[in-house]
């Protein structure tokens, strides 16, 4: 009897427990999937070829950037960009273009780059083929000086390419310290190059992480013609 017992509560174990999970679980909020190059529902339209309302200057000033064809373009020496809006953990979607006549070697040509909470750089290069010869993680799809690509997924100088990212910020104790670093995650033009990278601090600084909260996404005037367009973000 006592055999069959225990059998017979092995046997109704995984539904009683899957039981309570179900329960538990939430119905997901639903979101409807853009088309072409449209965003998501819940995602914010950072920019959509028509204005720079959604930004401004690094210095809180008015955008002095080249808004042209449905893209913006970086103008040599006017300062880098930055959302007004601050975001933590996002999913961003951002198109970037080298322009066809491309000059200049190594970290000169087609120079840009990409910060998440204006800390952490995701380099923007001409690296198509490898053929711009730099160190490996300062080319195309590295997190600058931290991480280079998995694999060289660009395209050539001229023609539009995708960085789509999934990052979560860090978490800071309340004395400063980092309590959960950021991670990120990259696919350029579909392809991933970046697999949940664990970012070792902020870029440019060799004391790894700063306490920060929310803060903008910031784009990087390096002297260069990089151009930009359709960027939306979705906080996670």
């Amino acid at each position: 009897m006592k055999r069959v017992t225990f059998v017979y509560l092995l046997m109704c174990l995984p539904v009683m427990v899957f039981g309570q999970t179900k329960k538990t679980l939430a119905e997901p909020q639903v979101v409807t999937p853009g088309t072409g190059a449209s965003a998501p529902s819940d995602a914010i339209v950072l920019f959509d070829g028509k204005d720079f309302s959604q930004w401004e200057s690094g210095n809180g000033g008015e955008v002095k950037w080249k808004l042209n064809d449905g893209a913006m373009t970086v103008v040599e020496s006017t300062g880098s960009i930055q959302t007004k809006k601050s975001f933590g953990n996002c999913q961003l979607h951002i198109e970037w273009r080298i322009p066809e006549k491309v000059t200049g070697e190594g970290q000169n040509r087609g120079n840009s780059g990409i910060f998440l909470q204006k800390q952490y750089e995701i380099q923007v290069l001409d690296s198509y083929n490898n053929l711009n010869k730099t160190y490996i993680d300062g080319r195309a799809g590295s997190i600058y000086t931290q991480s280079a690509p998995l694999v060289n997924a660009c395209r050539k100088a001229g023609e539009w390419q995708t960085y789509d990212v999934v990052y979560m910020a860090p978490r800071f104790n309340a004395d400063g310290k980092v309590e959960i670093p950021a991670r990120i995650t990259v696919f350029q033009n579909g392809v991933l190059i970046q697999n949940n990278f664990v970012i070792e601090g902020t870029t440019y600084s060799k004391e790894g992480y700063k306490p920060h909260y929310n803060a903008p996404l910031e784009l990087q005037d390096h002297g260069n013609p990089v151009s930009f367009r359709n960027i939306w973000i979705r906080e996670l």
